[in-house]
């Protein structure tokens, strides 16, 4: 009998997760099957308790739901309950049990494909969601000097700042962590000595209602710094355009998706990734849907 892991979140469209993560099941020869849960606002708690049901192992979060879903699982892993999101979702003697792998991914493609080492440089986060608590947190673990985090809405990014600081307090950290307006990105000074800029937004991604668009014009990109887009359909992205344009290094979204994929993989699994594998897929993927 056929076994089910899903990944939930509204909208999917965009989504190639399913294309890399069966190819990593059949590697393995699991009957298995990845499938797209497409879940409406208002829908979310009813598509978690089918979870429950003996044909599902688990499933990816995605957004909108990394933050909400919380409250409706049985038990939150060490890192997930710091970041405050989910993105993976075990199922366990009946029990769903939350784990981050955003931050995993984040950092193993940052190092793997960036090629770049986050102690003690200076970072500028865009957005304030559930994929940027994954990657501040990481960040502030890896004892970056200062994090800049901007938000549309900047109490959204205060929110974020502030539990950041608390642990970077709590473990004797050192990290500078503020918010900077939305409005200020269009100055270079907001840019000033960062060597490290991460786009945590949606802005940009295909299918989105800010397709086509960048989160930050030309001539504020440095010459220089790395610019990591974490969206990953179309690549390159608006922004990494503008960047690579600007003279600044790029590293497009792929790489995180598929590392956080991979470690999402062993979780539900037992077994080791095939990572080259849902890398292949991955790339293919995104060439067919361009």
């Amino acid at each position: 009998m056929a076994k089910f892991i899903g990944l939930i979140g509204y909208p999917l469209k965009h989504s190639i997760s399913p294309y890399f993560q069966q190819a990593a099941l059949d590697y393995h020869q699991l009957d298995i099957r990845y499938e797209l849960w497409e879940t409406k606002p208002g829908r979310l708690e009813s598509t978690i308790a089918r979870l429950r049901e003996p044909q599902n192992l688990g499933a990816n979060v995605t957004v909108p739901y990394k933050e909400t879903v919380l409250p409706l699982l049985d038990e939150v892993d060490e890192m997930a309950s710091l970041i405050g999101a989910v993105n993976t979702i075990v199922k366990r003697d009946d029990r769903l049990l939350g784990f981050n792998t955003d931050a995993h991914g984040f950092l193993q493609g940052l190092r793997q494909e960036g090629h770049f080492e986050p102690e003690g440089k200076r970072v500028m986060i865009l957005g304030a969601g559930g994929a940027a608590r994954a990657v501040c947190f990481a960040l502030v673990r890896e004892k970056v000097s200062s994090l800049i985090i901007s938000n549309r809405t900047l109490i959204r990014a205060e929110i974020l700042a502030d539990s950041l600081r608390s642990h970077v307090a709590e473990v004797g950290l050192e990290t500078e962590v503020i918010t900077m307006a939305w409005q200020a990105l269009n100055s270079t000074e907001a840019f000033a000595h960062c060597q490290l800029i991460v786009n945590c937004t949606t802005m940009g991604m295909k299918h989105s209602p800010q397709e086509g668009k960048s989160p930050l014009s030309f001539n504020v990109i440095p010459q220089d710094v790395l610019v990591y887009d974490l969206v990953y359909n179309p690549h390159p992205t608006p922004l990494l355009r503008l960047a690579e344009k600007a003279g600044a290094n790029i590293l497009g979204g792929l790489a995180m998706l598929v590392y956080q994929g991979a470690a999402s993989f062993e979780l539900w699994t037992s077994k080791k990734a095939p990572v080259d594998t849902m890398f292949n897929r991955a790339r293919e993927a995104v060439q067919k849907f361009a």
